[in-house]
């Protein structure tokens, strides 16, 4: 005989039932909750976009001089003024970003990925290869960045690709530190212990188990080293170590910004460049601040 149930079907059919959000899930709602977040997103992609279609956009050639136009102030004609050899300021604005953008995201991710397969190494291995790892990431963070470019820019000649490498072989140790304190705690936990156990090989470990639990951490300091990045270029390029003339760049713009006259009375020689870059810089940082409220494991919603 079928037993009754003890509830009625009504109280039955209400029981709710509850699914997980999968953790990805929760840090993508997380980030995308976050308005400074998001504006520093839409503001990079704005920035991103406008240099990718500066041949498109810009009014003028960004090398071209005419004499007869030297410092005008902003006008229909020059959007954003013109500079000392009469080139107009906002195509050259436009042509700067692809230079500084370009070495801020491809230093960033050269030194990310140096220091992800350099730190995963120092904290999976240990030992000696721990110790050496260690010590050259020590060496590497008590140089001075802008010392030692300034000296390869008199050795070798300043260049983009130079900039991109040497400020990528300065900054891999951050990630480096990051990337291995996080895996001297995976590699005590259960899964790969499990995975050694099952006697699965050491790359297939590394790549498989470990990386996947280091990249968020990375991610927020790639955001970081975009920012530094960006900054330092600009400032090598003021100092003139970095992207050289006729080549545009937000830093070799503010080398018009040497004089007491210019930063007084003609203002959009450098506010502009000015500007942006610390749009990026702070954009950029406001990106990387929401991923790590976002990733953080003690909000659950």
């Amino acid at each position: 005989m079928k037993r009754p149930s003890l509830l009625p079907t009504s109280a039955v059919n209400l029981v709710p039932t509850t699914q997980q959000s999968s953790p990805d899930k929760l840090a993508l709602r997380r980030f995308m909750r976050n308005p400074i977040a998001m504006i520093g997103v839409l503001a990079l992609l704005i920035t991103v976009i406008a240099s990718v279609l500066a041949p498109i956009i810009s009014p003028y050639p960004p090398t071209a001089i005419d004499l007869t136009n030297v410092r005008q102030p902003p006008s229909a004609e020059h959007l954003l003024g013109t500079d000392s050899t009469g080139r107009d300021v906002f195509s050259r604005l436009l042509a700067g970003g692809q230079i500084s953008l370009m070495v801020g995201f491809l230093a960033a991710l050269m030194a990310v990925a140096i220091g992800t397969l350099a730190g995963v190494a120092a904290g999976w291995f240990g030992g000696i290869v721990d110790g050496i790892i260690s010590r050259i990431v020590d060496i590497m963070l008590s140089v001075p960045a802008v010392l030692v470019i300034i000296v390869l820019a008199g050795v070798i000649g300043p260049s983009v690709p130079m900039l991109i490498v040497v400020i990528a072989g300065l900054a891999w140790p951050t990630p480096a530190r990051i990337a291995r304190g996080v895996v001297l705690s995976l590699r005590e936990e259960e899964f790969v212990q499990a995975a050694r156990a099952f006697g699965s090989r050491t790359g297939f470990i590394i790549f498989r188990h470990l990386v996947p639990g280091v990249l968020p951490p990375i991610v927020v300091s790639a955001t970081l080293l975009v920012a530094e990045s960006v900054l330092l270029e600009s400032s090598l390029s003021f100092l003139g170590a970095g992207v050289q003339p006729p080549q545009s760049s937000w830093g070799n713009m503010l080398n018009e910004a040497q004089s007491l006259t210019v930063l007084s009375s003609m203002p959009w020689l450098w506010v502009p460049a000015g500007l942006m870059i610390a749009i990026t810089v702070l954009s950029a940082m406001a990106v990387g601040d929401g991923i790590r409220d976002a990733i953080d494991p003690r909000k659950n919603r």
